[in-house]
């Protein structure tokens, strides 16, 4: 029988970040996940400096063998549409990353026990803990397993039918040089390419040599459809080349503001995707992950040991606290009729304003929230 005070199911930012910030604390912490890093994972790859901030993340020691693409503009459009630029002078907005690189050092920055190539096969209450696969003993088991995180639905969560989901395919790959040559899009500055009824965007982000190419909708009825149909422009426009894998590689996500998922039960968490927390309007996942870690963090440390319902529902508040109140019913643009609200966005698509103001820098960096503080190790 093995033992540990948290049991973290789930090693990407979420699960990772969590055992980061619980160093210092005095908890035997593991991680368990179903794969062995270093490995492939699903995602447009960029992180803010939000996230680098609340990672403390030591930028140049990272850049040194890993993919760290500055980047300091976007280029906006509607598929068909005119293409508006946005570039920020001074500091990178953002930064392209590898999945695999950063989820693998996260997960071994943290220092954790990991429990690598062992999926979650079940958990049930014994004698005031939990018994997870029948074999580990905790008083505390954190679903951080994103979408279709088996601790969610051990919560009850009804993975894929009860749940309205962002679907998306992306690919990425290292391009030959005669393909770098027929790739017009810049590394600073990612395209984003709204669908023709803006249920969802597309992208092209070029970093250090790879190029990540996606699309991902909510309305996820044919969407092979409408990903060869974005891949079919871009490479008429000569933003991707022509022979680009086809291999395309499927995700999901729920959108916090219609995801129905509890957060927390007895002896029991969910942080990162599992709880559905990625951004409404852009379908960002990272940044949500790690706070909602960092979140928890704090809640776990003040428990002192006692994670009933009661001493974990802290957790609840601040997060409402950081993203708002769940959205029970549409809100007033959804109840625009759909040819309206259609015929104004892409109108505002086309104005520097909007780009700007809106799409980039609320919906996208978010650079109205102030970054979360980091949780330094020792802290209470």
């Amino acid at each position: 029988m093995e033992h540990c005070d948290v049991l973290i199911v789930g090693g990407g930012p979420a699960g990772s970040t969590l055992a980061w910030a619980l160093r210092g604390s005095g908890l035997d912490v593991a991680v368990m996940d179903k794969r062995t890093f270093p490995r492939d994972k699903v995602c447009a790859g960029w992180i803010t400096p939000a996230v680098v901030s609340a990672l403390e993340l030591d930028t140049q020691a990272y850049a040194r063998e890993r993919v760290f693409q500055p980047i300091h503009g976007f280029r906006v459009s509607y598929i068909g549409g005119p293409e508006v630029d946005t570039y920020y002078n001074g500091a990178p907005v953002s930064f392209g990353i590898r999945r695999r690189e950063f989820d693998h050092y996260l997960l071994q920055r943290c220092e954790a026990r990991v429990l690598s190539g062992e999926p979650f096969k079940g958990m049930e209450s014994s004698e005031g803990a939990w018994l997870v696969n029948g074999r580990i003993r905790t008083p505390l088991v954190i679903g951080a397993g994103g979408h279709f995180c088996p601790v969610a639905r051990a919560l009850g969560a009804k993975l894929g039918r009860s749940e309205s989901v962002v679907a998306a395919q992306e690919v990425e790959f290292e391009m030959t040089p005669a393909q770098s040559a027929a790739c017009s899009v810049r590394e600073d500055m990612p395209e984003l390419f709204f669908c023709e009824d803006l249920k969802g965007y597309g992208w092209i982000f070029r970093k250090n040599g790879y190029l990540n190419v996606g699309l991902g909708r909510e309305d996820n009825h044919r969407l092979s459809e409408h990903v060869a149909a974005a891949c079919d422009f871009m490479k008429a426009r000569g933003k991707i080349p022509v022979d680009t894998p086809d291999a395309f590689k499927g995700h999901a996500y729920l959108l916090y503001n219609h995801a129905p998922r509890p957060l927390l039960s007895e002896g029991v968490l969910l942080v990162g995707d599992a709880a559905g927390l990625a951004y409404p309007q852009s379908g960002e996942g990272i940044r949500p992950a790690v706070e909602s870690a960092l979140l928890a963090a704090r809640v776990i440390r003040g428990a002192a040991g006692d994670y009933g319902k009661g001493r974990l529902e802290p957790y609840q508040q601040s997060m409402m606290r950081r993203f708002g109140e769940r959205q029970a019913s549409p809100g007033l643009s959804d109840r625009l009729p759909a040819a309206f609200r259609n015929f104004m966005a892409r109108r505002l698509l086309a104005t520097h304003w909007f780009t700007r103001n809106v799409v980039m820098d609320r919906w996208f960096l978010h650079v109205h929230e102030e970054p979360l503080e980091p949780l330094t190790e020792g802290a209470s």
